[in-house]
């Protein structure tokens, strides 16, 4: 029975994909942010060159 624990790795591999997981979401928010603030620059120039 405890051999029989001890080889079990459900939790191992739910952990494993929790950390995939987050680290996915990271370089999304990541690749998000820089966007976004390219977006705003880009806009912020539209704006200065549509005032002119």
């Amino acid at each position: 029975m405890l051999g029989k624990y001890l080889r079990n790795e459900g939790g191992a591999t739910a952990i494993e994909y929790s950390l995939i997981a987050g680290f996915i979401a990271l370089a999304i928010l990541a690749a998000v942010g820089m966007t976004g603030e390219r977006l705003v620059a880009l806009l912020e120039s539209l704006i200065s060159a549509l005032n002119i």
